[in-house]
């Protein structure tokens, strides 16, 4: 049976930036909603590597959760901040890796997200054969040290960031031929890069079979999951331009899920959750309940 989890970075970013939920509210709530876990998004004001440096400090959090009922999915990296496309120096990005993935191993998670961090906009300062060997390369040494930490690596691929058209997916994976390297499969991100052909580069490219096919592509290497709606729409970032694929809550927009989460469900993961995702949802924290309730009908017939 499926675990549901859901991003605590609902509830801090975006929207909620100015006015973010704590950590322990968040849980609780969690908790009253039946759900099994969270996932963390390690930046603050939620707890992260560099609020919580001690080993004390790490287990008195995992002790809490314990408490409260929930374990903890998998964790978002803070490496946002970090350079990975536009620099032959990454130093930087796998020192702050290295960091999270420690944090990640302290806390008893087991997979560490990743992303291009750069958007597809950087393919006019860096080109895109460049910027391939500097994401591949820099990748194939995280895959290293997460598997020193005992950990895989979960790339999520996604409008906002580089390497976003279904091909660009499939060569990277090949090019980080890493048995804990795998791609986080959001649905949202699946719509709108299959089938909106959303942020990509020069000629769009989207698959006569949509997500089905997308999700057939990458069978295999698919190592976690998250669930969300969309509307063919990307969120805007301050300027009101096109950022990320939107996040609804399921109904609110067009994604068919009937021949969606078979083919997830069937997935090997190295783990049994499905995860909400209400990234950039004004109303996440109200939203919270109802997706909740329509992933535990998903997992009642899938999962």
């Amino acid at each position: 049976m499926k675990k549901v989890s859901i991003g605590s970075w609902a509830y801090t970013i975006g929207p909620y930036a100015d006015h973010p939920v704590d950590f322990d509210t968040v849980c609780d709530r969690l908790r009253e909603l039946g759900f099994d876990g969270v996932e963390l998004g390690a930046f603050p004001p939620h707890p992260n590597p560099d609020d919580l440096p001690g080993e004390e400090e790490r287990a008195a959090l995992k002790a809490k959760l314990e408490e409260k009922g929930l374990g903890v999915s998998g964790l978002a990296a803070n490496l946002w901040g970090e350079k990975l496309i536009n620099t032959a120096d990454p130093s930087a990005y796998l020192d702050a890796f290295t960091r999270n993935a420690a944090f990640c191993r302290d806390l008893g998670v087991a997979g560490i997200r990743v992303d291009t961090v750069q958007p597809p906009t950087i393919f006019d300062e860096v080109d895109a054969g460049t910027a391939f060997e500097r994401v591949t390369s820099t990748w194939n040494r995280c895959a290293d040290i997460a598997a020193d930490h005992g950990l895989y690596v979960a790339w999520e691929f996604e409008p906002g960031f580089a390497f976003n058209k279904p091909s660009d997916v499939l060569r990277v994976l090949d090019a980080v031929d890493k048995p804990n390297f795998g791609i986080l499969y959001d649905t949202s991100h699946g719509h709108m890069c299959s089938v909106v052909g959303a942020r990509q580069p020069g000629e769009k490219e989207t698959l006569p079979g949509g997500q089905v096919e997308l999700i057939g592509k990458l069978s295999g290497r698919i190592n976690h999951i998250h669930l969300i709606d969309s509307d063919n729409t990307c969120h805007k970032d301050a300027d009101g331009n096109d950022e990320t694929s939107m996040h609804l809550p399921f109904g609110d927009g067009v994604v068919d899920f009937k021949p969606i989460l078979p083919k997830l469900a069937a997935e090997s993961l190295p783990h049994d959750w499905w995860t909400i995702d209400l990234c950039f949802w004004p109303d996440a924290w109200d939203a919270t309940k109802a997706c909740k309730e329509t992933v535990d009908r998903f997992v009642e017939r899938y999962g």
